[in-house]
């Protein structure tokens, strides 16, 4: 059989199969992702996010379609047949399934339309804050002089009041403690540690030379708050403000514990915790399934939290 390979050109063109093999080596080189691109890629092999953000979508559907978790209503009260009626472990997702609580109403579809209030709450509130801690830190940090002195003074005013504490004070002021009293009383005290961290984000940020270049390029102060400050400030605001969002459920909890937060005839773990308090003894199920619910939540976001703290933060990486 001659040889074949002599009859080929030195010169001749590569074919398919001379031509390496391609590879999934990612971006190409040269091109370096960028921060959110980096912290989604991180976030997407982290268990700790994935496990965290499942269970906050479960509780998101459960607040917004309850109707997909139980037909039973949490309002439809049986004192002479289902008072304090222990858990029925083998009808999963029945009405009786987690019992029934002190006023003959179905625990479980307290806890599945109960989770619309606490989350309601946390996001809510959150974006609030959010916006109003860095609307006020990115003016403190970038203006400084008099209006950084007249703004930190007033952070530290509010920052010294405990939270709990002034939001007791405000809620008692009001005869009736709808969704929209509770969020707005603590969404008046909740906005200094995004203000803080904001602020301080403003000073690094505006000495870097893109800024210095759109200021000497006649750039509105507009424009360099919200094209050239805001994008590279925002991160650790993020990180704050979801670690926060568990710890101002937790704080609805307390405060309808404690009789001054939402009240009948709002559905609420909190008011469930607080009426199930005098029944620990004999049926502490009544209690324990709803506490378990905001710790599950809180759990939840703080993990998300810390999650995205350390897909953002370069240091822990």
């Amino acid at each position: 059989m001659p040889d074949t390979t002599a009859l080929k050109g030195t010169d001749a063109p590569a074919t398919a199969v001379d031509a390496p093999p391609a590879t999934d080596a990612g971006p190409a080189p040269g091109k370096p992702r960028s921060l959110w691109s980096d912290a989604w890629h991180d976030l997407r092999r982290n268990p700790l996010f994935l496990v965290s953000m499942a269970l906050i979508l479960l509780l998101a559907v459960m607040s917004i379609f309850p109707g997909l978790f139980t037909s039973a209503s949490p309002r439809d009260a049986n004192l002479a047949e289902h008072y304090l009626q222990h858990p029925n472990w083998g009808h999963f997702f029945a009405p009786d399934w987690l019992g029934y609580d002190g006023q003959g109403r179905s625990i479980y579809a307290r806890v599945v339309y109960g989770a619309r209030a606490s989350i309601t709450v946390g996001v809510v509130v959150t974006i609030a804050v959010t916006i109003t801690g860095l609307v006020i830190g990115m003016l403190a940090g970038y203006f400084g002089g008099w209006i950084d002195t007249i703004l930190s003074r007033v952070t530290d005013v509010f920052f010294g009041v405990p939270f709990i504490v002034g939001a007791m004070v405000i809620l008692t002021t009001f005869e009736e403690r709808s969704v929209w009293v509770v969020i707005l009383s603590m969404a008046f005290l909740g906005w200094t540690s995004i203000a803080r961290v904001a602020r301080g984000s403003v000073i690094t940020i505006k000495q870097a030379d893109y800024v210095v270049a759109a200021k000497a390029l006649g750039a509105s102060t507009f424009r360099i708050l919200t094209r050239h400050i805001l994008p590279n400030a925002i991160a650790p605001v993020i990180v704050v403000a979801t670690i926060a969002l568990g710890g101002y459920i937790a704080a609805e909890a307390t405060l309808s514990f404690l009789g001054i937060g939402l009240a009948e005839p709002t559905v609420s773990w909190g008011i469930d915790v607080s009426a199930a308090k005098d029944q620990l003894r004999n049926a502490p199920y009544v209690l324990v399934i709803p506490s378990v619910m905001v710790s599950i939540t809180v759990l939840s976001f703080l993990m998300f939290g810390d999650a995205v703290r350390n897909a953002l933060d370069p240091k822990m990486r």
